[in-house]
């Protein structure tokens, strides 16, 4: 059985650009699943009308 997961983040100033420190936790966190053997899926930002897929965006 594979073991996946995903990071959502809400934000209500309707920003959905990642911050560099979205980006550095997502790496760390993607890093630290590999090791347990979790594939990290995807990390979303989402905004009131948008989202920002990090892996869509090949940021980790």
């Amino acid at each position: 059985m594979a073991i996946t997961s995903k990071i959502y983040l809400s934000l209500s100033s309707g920003n959905i650009e990642p911050s560099a420190n979205d980006i550095a936790f997502t790496k760390r966190l993607a890093s630290c699943g590999q090791l347990m053997g979790i594939e990290l899926l995807d990390h979303l930002v989402i905004g009131e009308d948008y989202y920002c897929s990090l892996k869509e965006r090949n940021l980790f």
